[in-house]
């Protein structure tokens, strides 16, 4: 039935058959102390020797260390309770004891506190108990079923139960009872589930629930003046009073009231005018006689002047006359909703057209104020700072030349404002269609001056304690703060109270859970009751699509929590959610991401430690360090071999152009050559053969035969000048070229020496190149085989033969003379030498061998180029 420990580490248990048991080390020795089936057990170790032990039958006390010494209890009869309910350790020290009809808190002895006589009806077990977090006491009923009696510090409880209609208790046998860190009651039901119960700063005057309050003020007596429907009430001494009813038959419908400095109290109509208590009894007010249309709004200025905005203008009036203002005196519209002054003399009024000035007697429309925006309230406080509500454009502050709008974007649960009202610890509160707000006055003028982007804007609704989110609007004063704090508010469903000293914020900033995350819409996973939370997460090449599932564990108002994340790698500044629960990234680059995401309570509170998400964004193969590294050093490869293949390139043609210089070079040294050693030679001959002529001009003879000599070297000279220029000459370097020049040579110099000869040529021959050098050398080597025919061969008959293959032709000379055994003596072993190294210079073959039918056959082979 009950557990407890004492200082020494014991447990100690007490059945329901009496018996108390304690558990030390292992070993458990039993007393029975009680009688037995009693429904209240008790334990509590007060202090280190003294233990307390209830049942029915009363309250004892013993020593636990004597008990280990001795194998008796000493039971002492304590504090002279002799029927005990229900005993509560008390977090503060000492214990609640619920006995003898009575409700005690006794610490060391002594009683600490008395709440008095129980509230609940006799006979009711007390089945659980605890203490909020101010250390006030709630009780739980059973058998009888009374619900639950949660206690206030003046001693005061309030009773929760199932007669509390839509916010009570879904049963009222109560099981168990538990306060959580934000100060919500979980009340645990015999059959009626888990409810969670929240003490509400917030009160409703009975009389008043269900009524739509539009107006309420408080004169200088403390009482209380109330506007609705067709009534204007008072609340004095605890009662409510009505007046007006009607006037002269007709149903008032009353607006405002109000209760001037003199303790005169106002009452404004919509369809009757106005009126002022008088004599225990509202009679009607006439300007000239005329009854005022529509009263909506009343004010008294600093120098006692009073202000009523009507349907039909504005109206003044001073102790001795009235003055109207009107459309006609500049005003924005005849409709006047809110009126209110500054320190610096002017009258701000608000109409359905937009904010007016009026100052020395002049009106001006104030264009920056939500121009064209229906004005609802006005407000300036301590500061001169002017706050004006709107019915679309939210909440304008004006400070100076200074204008700042608060709507919707910046936090505000509606634009269309209704009205507004400063409370004594720095709070404006906003009242709407849907819902009231509190806001910080120092974070609104923060944000008018640039110090901050954020601003915590709390909404109340039903879920707090108000009759309904729907706030009164239309009429001035709406909601007031009383001399001694206490704020007041009309609803559509009653009049509402608050002592704003008994807000408590909820200060335990709430834990930040990754609930789910999505790649490409599907899960990758849920964290269930028992998983571990999400560390990291990792998306394969290719995928996109993250998505992001987070919360926040706000049992108070998980409603209202709000959030902000970043992906860092992705994102330098924080993304403000709002009350979103999911972050999307569509497409995120291949990299290493971690996702934080931190979350605030109701009240403004963070978790700025939130927590975290390693996400890691796999590359394609392309991107990998492997790939791109294969990929620079073949790159790079390819950059070298160009490179390479460039200068090699270059080398070549400069080679190339090095050895046709040198061809060039060597082509003209060999014509120098030629020309020295041919024509040089001759020349020279001729020269002295002509001396010797005019030596010998006296001796005819002589002059004939130098003469002959002189035309004989003219012509060989002639001869050679031929070869030189057709070696020369580049259009003959082909293979036609090359056997014509040959077989004209050797056709006649054959026959000069008289000599029968053949020639062996194809008719035609192909387009063949032949380089320079191939063509002077296979001529001379030709040349010289014909002139060894002619000189050594002794031979009557020669025959020249072409013999073209694919890739070379063969010039072959052949005689009948006497063969090489006769004439190798004669050529000489330089003539032959000299043909080889010819043929050799030009990659070509010589050979001479004797001929099939006797004499000598020259072959001489070189390469053929092809075009």
């Amino acid at each position: 039935m009950s557990a407890g420990e004492d200082y020494n580490g014991a447990v100690w248990l007490y059945t329901a058959t009496g018996k108390l048991i304690r558990h030390r080390h292992g070993r458990s020795d039993s007393w029975q102390v009680g009688v037995e089936f009693s429904n209240c057990r008790g334990l509590i170790a007060e202090e280190p020797r003294r233990f307390w032990v209830g049942d029915d039958s009363g309250l004892y006390s013993f020593d636990p260390s004597a008990s280990e010494k001795s194998s008796d209890l000493f039971l002492k009869q304590g504090l002279g309770i002799t029927n005990l309910n229900f005993l509560l350790r008390s977090r503060s020290g000492g214990f609640w004891c619920l006995g003898d009809g009575r409700v005690r808190k006794w610490k060391q002895g002594r009683m600490e506190r008395d709440l008095g006589p129980y509230l609940w009806p006799q006979n009711t077990r007390v089945s659980a108990a605890c203490e909020d977090q101010e250390g006030n006491l709630v009780v739980g009923t059973l058998n009888v079923n009374d619900g639950v009696y949660w206690y206030a510090p003046d001693g005061k409880a309030a009773h929760v139960s199932s007669a509390n209609g839509a916010n009570g208790l879904s049963h009222d046998g109560i099981l168990s009872l538990c306060v959580d860190r934000e100060g919500s009651l979980w009340v645990g039901t015999d059959g009626g589930g888990l409810n969670r119960v929240k003490r509400s700063p917030f009160g409703v005057l009975e009389e008043s629930r269900g009524k739509t309050i539009s107006s309420v003020c408080e004169d200088g007596e403390g009482n209380l003046w109330i506007a609705w429907g067709g009534t204007a009430a008072r609340w004095q001494d605890g009662k409510l009073t009505q007046f007006i009813a009607n006037l002269g038959g007709v149903n008032l419908d009353v607006s405002v009231v109000f209760a001037d400095r003199r303790n005169q109290v106002w009452a404004g109509t919509r369809n009757g005018g106005l009126f002022q208590w008088r004599t225990n009894r509202f009679e009607p007010v006439t300007l000239s006689g005329t009854i005022l249309p529509g009263v909506l709004a009343i004010h008294q200025d600093r120098k006692g002047i009073m202000w009523f905005g009507t349907q039909g203008g504005l109206a003044r009036w001073d102790e001795r006359e009235w003055k109207t203002f009107t459309t006609r005196e500049g005003l924005s519209a005849n409709v006047v909703r809110a009126i209110t002054d500054d320190g610096d003399g002017n009258m701000w009024i608000g109409t359905d057209g937009g904010l007016d000035r009026l100052r020395d007697g002049r009106i001006t429309a104030m264009s920056n104020a939500s121009p064209g925006q229906k004005i609802s309230s006005l407000w300036v406080d301590a500061d001169n700072v002017l706050w004006i509500g709107t019915e679309g454009g939210g909440l304008v502050r004006k400070q100076a030349d200074k204008w700042t709008a608060y709507t919707r974007r910046e936090g505000l649960i509606s634009n269309k404002l209704g009205y507004l009202v400063e409370d004594r610890q720095g709070y404006l509160w906003l009242g709407s269609s849907a819902g009231l707000t509190r806001v910080r006055k120092q974070e609104l003028n923060d944000f008018a001056n640039g110090g901050t982007n954020s601003i915590l804007f709390r909404a109340y609704e039903e879920a707090d304690g108000l009759p309904t989110g729907e706030c009164s609007t239309g009429s001035q004063p709406g909601a007031f703060c009383a001399r001694d704090g206490a704020m007041w508010f009309p609803t559509t469903k009653g009049l509402v109270s608050l002592d704003p000293a008994r807000v408590i914020l909820n200060t335990n900033r709430p834990p930040v859970l990754i609930e789910l995350v999505l790649v490409e819409r599907r899960e990758q996973n849920t964290n269930g009751l028992r998983a571990a939370p999400l560390q990291a997460i990792t998306i394969p090449p290719g995928k996109e699509g993250l998505e992001i599932h987070y919360t926040s564990l706000n049992l108070a108002a998980p409603e209202r929590a709000r959030f902000r994340y970043k992906l860092e790698g992705h994102e330098s500044s924080w993304t403000e959610a709002g009350e979103s629960r999911v972050a999307r990234f569509p497409k995120l680059p291949p990299d290493k991401y971690r996702f934080r995401v931190t979350a605030g309570n109701e009240d403004g509170f963070w978790n700025e430690a939130g927590t975290s998400l390693a996400v890691v964004v796999l590359p394609p193969f392309w991107m990998t360090w492997w790939f791109r590294s294969v990929v620079a050093m073949c790159l790079l490869g390819l950059i070298i071999g160009t490179v390479y293949y460039i200068s090699t390139q270059k080398l070549q043609r400069q080679l190339e152009l090095l050895r046709q210089h040198e061809v060039v070079e060597k082509e003209r040294s060999r014509i120098a050559r030629d020309l020295h050693d041919q024509l040089g030679a001759s020349l020279t001959q001729v020269a002295l053969l002509g001396e010797l002529a005019e030596t010998d001009k006296n001796q005819p003879d002589e002059v004939e035969a130098h003469a002959r000599q002189i035309s004989q070297t003219a012509r060989e000279t002639t001869r050679a000048l031929d070869e030189i220029v057709w070696e020369a000459n580049p259009s003959n370097d082909t293979l036609d070229s090359l056997i014509t020049y040959a077989c004209k040579y050797a056709q006649e110099y054959l026959a000069l020496a008289g000599l029968r000869y053949r020639l062996d040529v194809p008719e035609s021959l192909p387009a063949v190149p032949v380089p320079p050098d191939v063509r002077h050398n296979v001529f001379l080597a030709f040349k010289e085989a014909v002139n060894n025919v002619v000189k050594h061969a002794q031979a009557s008959s020669a025959q020249v033969r072409l013999r073209l293959e694919s890739d070379r032709f063969t010039l072959e000379v052949q005689d009948d003379g006497r063969g090489l055994a006769g004439g190798q003596d004669k050529v000489g072993r330089n003539g032959l030498r000299n043909m080889r190294k010819r043929m050799e210079d030009i990659s070509g073959a010589f050979s001479v061998s004797p001929a099939a039918e006797g004499g000598t056959l020259v072959c001489l082979t070189a390469p053929l180029g092809r075009p």
